[in-house]
């Protein structure tokens, strides 16, 4: 059975421990605990292939960023995710992105932009088409979820799982696409 290693990152309340909890055991955490790290596993079937995700749910917290080489290192994938009730997470998001492809040493990683929240319509910081700008410019898709009303989690992970696939049946020797020197 294949794994896939899912690494999501983002800033600190904007809901990654809330959507890997919702994905993994389908009920939502109302209380905010900051995360420092912690892995979850589960079998599932993407598109009639049973695999297994092993799901690393890391810190938001700055004091916690000498952490993050370490599993950008061993991901397969990223979920870079904000709240869509916080422009700063939004801000955030193109530094994780760009430490991952440091770490990494590429220029593209199967990633997916998820904007959490989206049940929190009235509290709206960043619209819909300026994260769709920014997922473009990153090349990669970009979900709406709402880890509270379980919208887009599935579709979310098992995209950024699609992403990997695709990644691999290019033949690459590694998940990503290396710098041209």
């Amino acid at each position: 059975m294949t794994e896939y290693k899912l690494v999501i990152v983002g800033g600190g309340g904007v809901g990654k421990s809330a959507l890997t909890i919702q994905l993994i055991q389908n009920h939502f955490i109302d209380e905010y605990d900051p995360t420092i790290e912690d892995s979850y596993r589960k079998q599932v079937t993407i598109d009639d292939e049973t695999c297994l995700l092993d799901v690393l749910d890391t810190a938001g917290q700055e004091e916690y960023s000498a952490m993050r080489d370490s599993y950008m290192r061993t991901g397969q994938g990223f979920l870079c995710t904000y709240a869509i009730t916080s422009r700063s997470s939004f801000d955030e998001i193109t530094a994780f992105r760009e430490q991952i492809l440091r770490v990494k040493d590429c220029d593209q990683v199967p990633m997916v932009l998820v904007g959490n929240k989206c049940d929190l319509e009235d509290e709206r910081q960043v619209s819909a088409n300026e994260a769709l700008v920014l997922a473009k410019s990153f090349g990669c898709p970009i979900y709406e979820t709402s880890a509270k009303a379980r919208i887009n989690v599935e579709a979310a992970f098992y995209q950024l799982v699609r992403q990997i696939r695709r990644e691999q049946n290019k033949r690459c020797p590694s998940i990503c696409k290396k710098k041209k020197k």
